[in-house]
């Protein structure tokens, strides 16, 4: 009687831990509002889409960081200065510089701490932006494109012949 209860337990064990496993893969990295109110409304569309203003030119920490930066205010007041500067929306960038505060963007992608995602590895193998922020010049307002997931992450590094050893990602 005590064998049977001891494979019992075995079972049931290996169905949690297969069911624990199972559920890891397709939760979602980021439970975050896919497309917050920002504190400015910044049409990506506008910059990156109509003036064709480059990801990296903001997002500049991309390269050789593991986040790719947001723009200081100083940055877009520097070719605000110039540009539409009657405009509600640079005013508020204007407000923000002369009260020497940042932008209190709100984030729209981020994985967990214990999940290692380095911008300046994936633009040095060569993937665009667009390949996890999807069609950003076409966004008015920035939306998660994809479901940041596990499984989405391996699918692309399979798909990229990059590694799948849980070390490149986890910590």
């Amino acid at each position: 009687m005590k064998l049977s209860w001891l494979i019992g337990g075995l079972i049931a064990a290996a169905a949690a831990l297969i069911a624990v496993l199972a559920f890891m893969y397709i939760l979602p990295l980021d439970l975050r509002d896919r497309s917050p109110i920002q504190p400015i409304a910044f049409s990506h569309k506008l910059h990156a889409g109509d003036n064709h203003i480059p990801c990296l030119f903001c997002h500049r920490y991309a390269p050789k960081s593991t986040v790719a930066g947001i723009p200081a205010v100083s940055d877009c007041r520097a070719c605000h200065l110039f540009i539409s500067q009657s405009a509600p929306e640079i005013k508020k960038v204007m407000d923000y510089w002369e009260k020497k505060e940042p932008i209190p963007w709100m984030r729209v992608y981020g994985v967990p701490d214990h999940v290692y995602f380095p911008h300046m590895m994936h633009i040095r193998a060569g993937l665009v932006c667009t390949t996890c922020h999807g069609e950003v010049v076409a966004m008015e307002r920035i939306t998660r494109s994809v479901k940041l997931d596990m499984g989405w992450c391996l699918n692309c590094h399979k798909e990229h012949k990059a590694s799948i050893d849980c070390w490149t990602c986890h910590k």
